[in-house]
């Protein structure tokens, strides 16, 4: 009668399981332990957008809430901002014009499609950045913010850029300039150049460059905003930035 072979593991494996103290519960298909990156990371923009959201009104309410403002008593509605706020790239105009003051949107008519032409020229549609201004309310007759005006708003801008977070800044015009820099010199000696600026201990990379209203003024100088465009796209590639 040949032996009956005995499998001492079996007795070892029973004694050590029955050590441990754990219920463990054995089955045919395996179980999977990994996460999804993919819908984890999603979920995680969905909420960071309903939070950037809901700061953005509350900073639209405040601004709304200002009293003994001209701007805000001779202008049909706040501009405060508009496009992706989850966009690595936000632009900074000056102030609103007659289009954008009836409309409540950024960078409309001529100077809208201006920028739109700068902006496809480098391949970045407009919608896919976050547009906003210096000063969130028309002036009168388009004149250009006073200092005081630069000043009151700027603490505003400061906000909103610490809640969209953006890694590329592009202010456009000598209003966006003094209002994020504090500079008050000539924007044809500040274009073109990469800057940094701290705001509430986050440092952000900035470049100044014509506002397209003034370009429609002064279209010779398209060629200067020609290569600011290309700078501003040479950053991007290196950052590797998704736009």
């Amino acid at each position: 009668m040949p032996k009956k072979v005995i499998n001492q593991n079996t007795n070892y494996d029973s004694e050590l399981l029955n050590s441990i103290g754990s219920n463990f519960i054995f089955g045919e298909n395996p179980i999977n332990r990994l996460r999804n990156p993919t819908k984890d990371l999603k979920k995680e923009n969905d909420v960071s957008q309903i939070d950037k959201q809901k700061e953005l009104n509350e900073l639209k309410l405040q601004i709304n809430s200002i009293i003994d403002c001209d701007l805000k008593n001779n202008s049909k509605k706040i501009v405060l901002g508009d496009g992706s706020i989850n966009s690595p790239i936000m632009l900074v105009g000056e102030a609103p014009g007659i289009e954008e003051d009836s409309a409540g949107l950024t960078f409309l008519g001529e100077v809208g499609n201006l920028l739109k032409k700068m902006l496809n020229a480098i391949n970045i549609k407009k919608e896919n950045i976050y547009s906003t201004y210096a000063v969130n309310f028309r002036t009168p007759e388009d004149r250009k913010p006073t200092p005081k005006e630069i000043k009151r708003y700027s603490q505003f801008l400061q906000k909103q850029i610490s809640i969209i977070k953006p890694k590329l800044i592009i202010l456009m015009g000598s209003t966006a300039m003094e209002s994020l820099t504090g500079l008050n010199s000539k924007i044809s000696i500040e274009r073109g150049k990469w800057k940094e600026v701290i705001i509430q201990n986050t440092t952000y990379s900035i470049i100044i460059t014509f506002n397209p209203s003034y370009l429609l003024r002064a279209p010779e100088n398209k060629k200067h905003s020609w290569e600011d465009l290309k700078k501003i796209k040479k950053k991007i590639i290196d950052l590797k930035l998704k736009i």
